[in-house]
């Protein structure tokens, strides 16, 4: 009997595979507010761990305050419009519906009042493609087009920190340490190169799988590796799904 694969190890929620807590400063969210407009000083720009993008802290006149992703471009003290009658400046949060097609947004609520839940990346942005019948058309950094409707909140611009996947790490404790913020493994080993005891993949005189690659979804944890409810696999396979 071998030891559990990492998959079934992860699954039991265990501190070696929970996300670090310490250096997390506040959820990225928009304000419940009126119809009514707003007015906003940005108050300091901070780092959260785990995050790839700056926040920035956002008090407003009513004495609220929240942390939103700051685009490129903002700085402390910088004012910022919250609502339909905000100018279409970066950094303002403005409805869809008052944005001009061809503008470029960011953290955008995929139903009103959710907050913001799209294109919160570093470097992160959707562009307004079109208004049809109370929806705006997006265009997503997956370059996917959805449709939302035109009272979801954005905001003007692109997020910063865009490129930071660019610097190389010249140390293996770089990448830990990153994947470790964000609860994920590091470095990664492949499963053909353990033995048959500690993945599925494994074992044998030669690095291959040995059978199918493709598992069901509906498969057990010490099982589900490889291709998970793959549509197509094989040879051609690629080619089938581009036409």
């Amino acid at each position: 009997m071998g030891k559990r694969i990492k998959v079934q190890r992860r699954g039991r929620g265990t501190p070696v595979f929970q996300a670090a807590h310490s250096g997390k400063i506040s959820q990225v969210r928009y304000p419940k507010t009126s119809s009514g407009s707003l007015h906003g000083v940005v108050k300091d720009i901070v780092h959260e761990a785990g995050r790839g993008a700056p926040l920035a802290l956002i008090e407003l006149s009513n004495g609220e305050s929240f942390y939103s992703a700051a685009p490129e471009g903002t700085h402390v003290d910088q004012e910022i419009f919250l609502g339909p009658d905000a100018p279409l400046k970066v950094g303002n949060i403005i409805p869809l519906s008052r944005v001009p097609e061809g503008t470029l947004v960011n953290n955008i609520e995929l139903k009103p009042g959710d907050g913001g839940k799209i294109a919160r990346a570093s470097g992160g942005f959707a562009t307004v493609i079109a208004h049809n019948l109370g929806k705006t058309v997006l265009k997503l950094p997956s370059k996917r087009s959805i449709q939302v409707s035109d009272d979801s909140l954005a905001t003007i611009g692109v997020i910063s920190g865009g490129g930071r996947l660019e610097k190389p790490r010249l140390k293996a404790g770089e990448g830990f340490h990153a994947a470790m913020a964000n609860n994920k493994v590091y470095p990664i080993a492949h499963g053909v190169k353990m033995t048959a005891a500690s993945h599925p993949h494994g074992g044998g005189r030669h690095r291959r799988p040995g059978k199918s690659t493709t598992v069901s979804r509906n498969s057990p944890p010490g099982a589900k590796v490889g291709l998970i409810a793959a549509r197509v696999s094989g040879r051609g396979g690629s080619k089938r799904l581009r036409e």
